[in-house]
């Protein structure tokens, strides 16, 4: 039962991520920019600095874990 009642929590959880970040839809049909959206944010500026982080993060955790064995 309480395995059952945890299935239920975690898939309220995450099904109601789906409808709580929602956006209401145009009802005009017509998609794109001209709706007065603003334009899309850049990922790529930083993306470099993001990925020399993630790399020493898990050298440093590999290494720290190697220590302790």
């Amino acid at each position: 039962m309480k395995n059952l009642l945890k299935f239920y929590l975690l898939a309220f959880i995450l099904l109601s991520d789906f409808v709580a970040f929602a956006q209401p839809g145009d009802d005009d049909g017509g998609g794109g920019l001209e709706g007065g959206d603003p334009e899309p944010a850049p990922i790529n500026s930083k993306l470099i600095l993001l990925a020399i982080t993630g790399i020493l993060f898990v050298m440093y955790t590999f290494r720290k874990n190697k220590k302790q064995a």
